[in-house]
C-alpha cells in the first residue's frame, strides 16, 4: 500500500502514481489493462495517460490528429476515477520526450513516487531515450510483459509486472479498419462510436 510520510506532527499521504505514455493510435482494451494492471499490483494512487503530439520514433503520417487521439483516450478511460489523461504533450507541441513530461510531473507533483509505465518490448530500448539518466533519478519503470516473456539483459533497473496475454495492437486496430472490419471488443464502445462519427482511419 501507499506510504504515510511522517513530518513532524503531521502525516502527510505519499501518492504513487504512474504514467503511461503513448501515441493511442487509437486507444484500445491492451492499453487499459496495462494500466490496470500496473495500478494494481504497484498500488499505484493513479494512472495518467499521456497522449503524445509527435512520437519522435513513428511517422507521423500515420497518426491520427493529436485531438482525436486525446478525445478517444477520455471516452476510453471515462468513469474510472483511477485513470486520468493529460494534455501536457499535446499542448506543448513538437516532438514529446519523456524527459520533458517527467521533469514537468515532478513540478506538479513535487512529493509523489512517480512511475513510468512500459511494455516489455519497449524495456531494451530504454537505454536510447534522450537523457535516460535523468529520467530514471525521476521516475522509476514498470515494464508490464506477457506470461512467458523472454527477459534480456539490462541495466536499467525497474518493477515488473505480468499481466494475461492480449495480442492486440494499435496497427491491428487500423488494419480492421480501413479493412471495413469491426473493432468491437477491441476498443471501448464510446472509442469506436467516435472513430466513426468523426471518419478516422477511413483511409
Amino acid at each position: 500500500m501507499a506510504k504515510f510520510v511522517h513530518k513532524g506532527r503531521h502525516k502527510r499521504y505519499m501518492e504513487r502514481i504512474g504514467v503511461l505514455g503513448g501515441t493511442f493510435n487509437p486507444i484500445h482494451i491492451g492499453h487499459l489493462a496495462i494500466a490496470q494492471m500496473a495500478l494494481e499490483r504497484m498500488h499505484l494512487t493513479k494512472v495518467i495517460f499521456m497522449p503524445a503530439h509527435m512520437p519522435p520514433h513513428k511517422n507521423s503520417h500515420a497518426v491520427a490528429g493529436a485531438k482525436y487521439r486525446y478525445h478517444m483516450v477520455r471516452l476510453a478511460i471515462e468513469g474510472n476515477q483511477d485513470f486520468e489523461v493529460s494534455d501536457f504533450e499535446i499542448a506543448k507541441r513538437g516532438k514529446s520526450y519523456t524527459i520533458d513530461t517527467m521533469q514537468h510531473l515532478r513540478q506538479q507533483y513535487v512529493d509523489a513516487k512517480l512511475y513510468f509505465i512500459i511494455g516489455g518490448d519497449t524495456l531494451s530500448q530504454l537505454p536510447s531515450w534522450r537523457y535516460i539518466d535523468d529520467i530514471r533519478k525521476i521516475a522509476e519503470f514498470i515494464v508490464v510483459n506477457r506470461p512467458g516473456c523472454v527477459k534480456k539483459s539490462h541495466d536499467i533497473k525497474h518493477h515488473s509486472v505480468i499481466m494475461p496475454g492480449i495480442d492486440i495492437s494499435s496497427s491491428y486496430v487500423r488494419m480492421r479498419l480501413f479493412q471495413q472490419r469491426t473493432v468491437r471488443y477491441f476498443v471501448p464502445e464510446p472509442v469506436l462510436n467516435y472513430i466513426k462519427e468523426n471518419h478516422i482511419y477511413e483511409t
